[in-house]
């Protein structure tokens, strides 16, 4: 394949945009709010961002690298086909919760990052276990998507994959780290455009090819492959449904959609961005199923691809760009590899952000340096978002499974931190010995359940499991949705007993060595007025407590808080004033 100086060229005018939006948003930051906030204004962007701007922030997140090529791989590749492209319907479905359930909560409180509610009602120690899945989660979904952007340039430009890879990283991370979450945002109103245009452009020119038959009668029909609408076999139910279970509940728990949340001006504004993102997730995924169903219904061997076909190759997962490449005129495959280029970055910035503000606030501000001043935190979170993009940058360029390891820290995030976030949400009276059994317990199950792209054999063998051509195990049975459940469970009832062992008096106060039920509030844990503003709670609430060691402990039981859906926006504020 020879070397395209065009394809080089429109490469590099688009990242030159980019890179020119995100230093512009970083402006805007530095003019924006208080000098004494400047580190709240790079995580949460001020709480400011209107709806326009949030909900395309919020719907880049999710339609990256992975949304797009995953969604036209799902639909190409024989046997599978839309029925397994879960991706859309159930990313959509995550936002249609999380903002019915959990938009609401989160903002009213004031929080800054997710983990915020673990460490006020867990203590920082959960806190910081907590943090490792989601940190992992982060980490591999960037690196994961750093390397398929190499890919896919490479594909079409014909440069090595590992200068496109260090090229974009650079790009992504330079205006998060200057900007915060203001370039990311306004860079993914630009990037998600991009998309938008560029892949609906490529799919009347790759639909017209003389090679391509009509999708409409390769949906049912079989042509050159099995047809691409797809279906789901009996035995396979389970697996089907344990997957969209994890891509719809395990889709919310994650810092990248909560720092959406929290920087929305109001409680119902971050209901109305999640609905907003919920739509949007599902109309840019229809040029990637489009796109997944025009490979199915090619004769390869009538384009200059040839013979085998990209499945034969074992080239399924860049079905889109050997679209782009070989099926559209030059031009348009280079303006559809910058939508491709564009949705890797939407997300790769986020992933940087998200894991760098989570270190920066919840592990050392609020575990080690609670008296940090602003300017301090603002450095740190420089210095983690340079690292956190080099990180995973070297994993895209030298590991062999990163989408592996991106599965399984994803999976972890599905069973640990949503039933978590569950209980301390929405369920009174869990406390940290409950949250570490529930974390051990769902991180147990998860492990031994095994892991094919990482080549783990399972510990536990569930009901229909069969090796694959590799000999490794592979799982029918609904064990992760088994393990999110167990780890759920778990947590209510083993901090019910330990509620019940030290309120009767069975346990001496003593052993309460976690201060987390008889010594719910002592100096062990962190001040609440370091978790949130001291006007978005009572004020009763920043008094000082001492640890009481009687045997009447009722109200130490209780998550009120939680419940008290004190809305801090502004607009609640001036209506309170105005009274």
């Amino acid at each position: 394949m020879a070397f395209h100086v065009e394809g080089l060229v429109a490469i590099v005018v688009f990242y030159l945009a980019i890179l020119a939006v995100g230093i512009w948003a970083a402006w805007k930051t530095k003019n924006s709010g208080s000098e004494g906030d400047r580190s709240e204004a790079i995580i949460v962007g001020g709480r400011d961002i209107g709806l326009l701007v949030g909900g395309f922030t919020m719907t880049a997140t999710w339609v990256g690298g992975g949304y797009i090529n995953g969604t036209a791989e799902a639909v190409y590749v024989p046997g599978y086909g839309l029925a397994w492209a879960q991706a859309p319907i159930g990313y959509s479905l995550s936002l249609v919760l999380g903002g019915l359930f959990f938009a609401k909560p989160m903002r009213s409180k004031g929080y800054v990052t997710m983990l915020d509610p673990f460490q006020q009602l867990y203590g920082k120690r959960m806190g910081g276990l907590l943090f490792i899945p989601a940190l992992m989660g982060e980490m591999f979904w960037a690196a994961a998507i750093f390397s398929a952007l190499g890919a896919t340039i490479s594909v079409i430009i014909d440069i090595n994959v590992n200068v496109s890879v260090i090229i974009s990283a650079l790009i992504a991370t330079m205006y998060t780290l200057v900007g915060g979450l203001y370039s990311v945002a306004y860079t993914d109103v630009v990037q998600l455009f991009c998309i938008f245009l560029g892949l609906w452009i490529s799919v009347p020119f790759a639909m017209s090819h003389p090679a391509v038959t009509d999708i409409g009668f390769t949906a049912v029909h079989q042509v050159h492959q099995a047809p691409w609408l797809g279906s789901i076999n009996s035995l396979d139910i389970y697996t089907w449904l344990d997957n969209f279970l994890l891509l719809t509940l395990g889709g919310i728990p994650w810092q990248a959609y909560f720092q959406r949340v929290l920087s929305s001006s109001s409680a119902t504004y971050a209901q109305v961005l999640s609905f907003l993102a919920a739509f949007g997730c599902l109309v840019m995924a229809l040029p990637a199923v489009l796109i997944g169903a025009i490979g199915a219904s090619t004769a390869w061997n009538d384009t200059d691809y040839g013979f085998p076909d990209p499945m034969a190759n074992k080239e399924a997962d860049m079905i889109l760009p050997i679209v782009l490449q070989y099926l559209c005129p030059v031009y348009i495959s280079f303006f559809g590899l910058g939508a491709v280029s564009a949705a890797v970055m939407s997300s790769a910035d986020s992933s940087i952000l998200s894991a760098s503000s989570m270190f920066a606030r919840n592990i050392y501000q609020l575990s080690f340096r609670q008296n940090a001043s602003d300017r301090e935190i603002v450095w740190v979170m420089r210095i983690t978002v340079f690292l956190f993009g080099a990180s995973a940058t070297a994993m895209a360029l030298l590991a062999s499974s990163v989408y592996g390891l991106w599965y399984l820290s994803s999976d972890l995030v599905y069973i640990i931190i949503f039933p978590q976030l569950l209980c301390v949400l929405f369920i009174k009276g869990t406390n940290t010995y409950g949250a570490i059994a529930g974390y051990l317990f769902g991180l147990v199950l998860r492990i031994t359940g095994g892991e094919p792209y990482l080549y783990l054999q399972p510990l536990i063998y569930y009901p229909g499991c069969y090796p694959d051509e590799n000999n490794i195990y592979i799982q029918r049975f609904p064990f992760k949705t088994l393990a999110m459940l167990t780890s759920f469970f778990t947590n209510i009832i083993v901090s019910y007993l330990a509620k019940y062992l030290f309120e009767s008096g069975t346990l001496p106060p003593k052993l309460d060595f976690l201060d987390a039920v008889v010594a719910r509030y002592s100096r062990e844990h962190m001040d609440k007025a370091t978790l949130v503003k001291s006007d978005n709670i009572v004020l009763n609430e920043l008094a000082p407590v001492n640890p009481r060691h009687s045997l009447t402990l009722s109200s130490t039981f209780t998550n009120k808080e939680a419940f008290n859906y004190v809305d801090s926006s502004p607009e609640l504020s001036n209506t309170e004033d105005d009274n």
